[in-house]
């Protein structure tokens, strides 16, 4: 497989890069496996990794339904960041950052991970309060937060709307400054090519259309490239985790699919070296290193398993985005996407063994997917080697909603999509 390195990168340029290695393999499925992962996206591969690296399972099949990343990994906003308020979601996403720092390394990939920080904006007094408290929370906890005042965004941010005469007048906010983004492909292809110099078979172009079972117990799948066996199912699917469920017999989940829209615009000059978050509306925005905006809201609101969006989300997200900078009312929209988010009634994630044995899940990102991936991963492999959760992720189980320990860091009670 390929390797990379300045002398790589030299050597190639000079023969027209007409000699780089594949960077990962094309295998047949066998018959049977350690670990099956279903999904691969940036959770499943990342998990597969981390299988492999920190528990030496490296007889693993990650099985694709289309091609390696397709689903929402190459479907988001590209934002990572830890300023949560409930200590659960802080000490999990917090792990994530500190992977995401040494990512690139630890992958012999270049992530293009960037720490230009995630500024949430405050519009009212109140709004204002409650960031102070969001941020002191988080400094207790270890995580860097600044609150900012009006004149030191309006140097971070000169194309920001600061003025009295804004629609909607900026009072301050907060900022993560160790926060940033990272390009999603990127991410998927480094996992993957790590999973596979480790032995991890990545079988794409195989769907999942039942599971095997020995009594309740989960022993394999079959797929449109025949039935393969294993001692441990694992699925991370993300969107699709309510559809994949039902095959195992599973009709009822505490999670909804929605479908939430990103867009990009034509490229301009450097105006945004942040990500930027609207706080009397649902949108963001940060600037690519190409130069196109990269920005999104609100889900479409309804239950779908389409990868596409609506026009009404399509006109608010750019109201939302002309009321901040209006400068930016003439640029024009290059192309948008839709990711297929599961969204719980909690808004946390879901990373446990079970709910059949044999089978462990991995589901219920809502909008925080991409940022979670190396702690997502790195928390499913050691569930899935161990039996057991991790400390970061043991809050995250499946029957918190029927105990009452749920983990609402919004506030916004059991209604998945405002989540």
């Amino acid at each position: 497989m390929a390797e990379y390195s300045a002398f790589s990168l030299l050597k190639n340029a000079l023969n027209g890069n007409k000699d780089w290695k594949p960077a990962w393999r094309k295998p047949d499925p066998k018959a049977s496996y350690d670990v099956i992962v279903i999904g691969g996206g940036g959770h499943g591969l990342s998990t597969a990794y981390y299988l492999a690296k920190e528990h030496g399972i490296t007889n693993v099949a990650v099985l694709e339904k289309g091609w390696l990343g397709s689903g929402n990994v190459g479907r988001n906003t590209t934002a990572v960041r830890s300023n949560y308020l409930l200590p659960q979601n802080t000490r999990f996403y917090e792990h994530s950052m500190k992977l995401w720092e040494n990512l690139s390394h630890d992958l012999n990939y270049n992530v293009m991970f960037s720490q230009r920080g995630c500024l949430n904006l405050a519009h009212t007094p109140a709004q204002l309060d409650d960031y102070a408290r969001r941020g002191n929370a988080m400094r207790h906890l270890g995580v860097d937060a600044e609150l900012m005042s009006v004149d030191q965004i309006r140097r971070l941010v000169p194309a920001l709307d600061v003025s009295g005469s804004a629609r909607f007048p900026v009072l301050g906010g907060l900022m993560q400054p160790r926060a940033g983004t990272a390009r999603h492909d990127a991410v998927a292809w480094g996992y993957a090519r790590g999973a596979d110099r480790r032995g991890v078979d990545i079988i794409e172009n195989c769907e999942v259309t039942g599971f095997l079972r020995d009594g309740d117990r989960v022993t394999g799948v079959t797929t449109t490239r025949g039935e393969i066996r294993a001692k441990k199912v694992a699925l991370a699917v993300a969107g699709s985790t309510g559809r994949v469920m039902q095959l195992a017999g599973i009709s009822h989940m505490p999670i909804e699919s929605h479908v939430l829209q990103a867009f990009v615009s034509e490229s301009l000059k450097p105006i945004i070296d942040t990500i930027l978050t609207f706080g009397m509306g649902h949108f963001y925005i940060s600037q690519s290193d190409k130069g196109g905006l990269v920005y999104g809201g609100d889900l479409d609101g309804y239950n779908s398993y389409a990868q596409r969006g609506s026009l009404p989300i399509v006109d608010e997200v750019m109201s939302e985005m002309v009321a901040l900078f209006p400068g930016l009312a003439r640029v024009r929209m290059l192309r948008s996407w839709g990711g297929l988010c599961d969204m719980t009634m909690d808004g946390s994630p879901i990373i446990t063994t079970g709910p059949l044995p044999g089978m462990y899940l991995n589901c219920g990102w809502c909008y925080g997917g991409f940022k979670a991936t190396p702690a997502s991963g790195w928390c499913f492999a050691y569930t899935i080697a161990k039996d057991e959760p991790h400390e970061f992720n043991a809050p995250f189980t499946l029957d918190r909603f029927y105990r009452g320990l749920i983990i609402d860091d919004k506030g916004q009670g059991a209604t998945p999509r405002l989540h």
